[in-house]
């Protein structure tokens, strides 16, 4: 056994370690790999899936189906972990769909709306 003293954020602790011979180390297996990225959303014919990059709620929509955007307008109001995100147009279009309203609570990657 060997004692150290570490310190931690301003905090001394006083540790012991034992010191064992190679022979004693058993092989872990190796973690899983990861599952495979999921699918990008699919893109609307000519246009753009808009989905939400996190959790959260929708407090606002601000489009309805075949409202013409151009890019940059806040499409709709997302609230997560107590901030409001604006969702925006990234290009110049006509809102084809809007799939969530007010008040829906959506996990990251769900379809938004989708622009034409």
């Amino acid at each position: 056994m060997k004692a150290y003293k570490v310190t931690v954020n301003g905090n001394v602790y006083e540790i012991t370690l034992e010191v064992i011979d190679k022979s004693e180390v058993k092989a872990v297996p190796a973690a899983p790999k990861a599952a495979p990225a999921a699918p990008a959303a699919p893109v609307a014919a000519g246009g753009a899936t808009i989905t939400a990059p996190m959790p959260g709620t929708i407090l606002k929509v601000n489009v309805q189906n075949g409202a013409s955007v151009k890019k940059g307008d806040v499409l709709m109001i997302l609230e997560a972990m107590k901030m409001e995100n604006e969702i925006m147009a990234p290009a110049d279009g006509t809102v084809g769909s809007v799939t969530v309203t007010n008040g829906t609570t959506v996990e990251a990657g769900t379809v938004l709306c989708t622009l034409a």
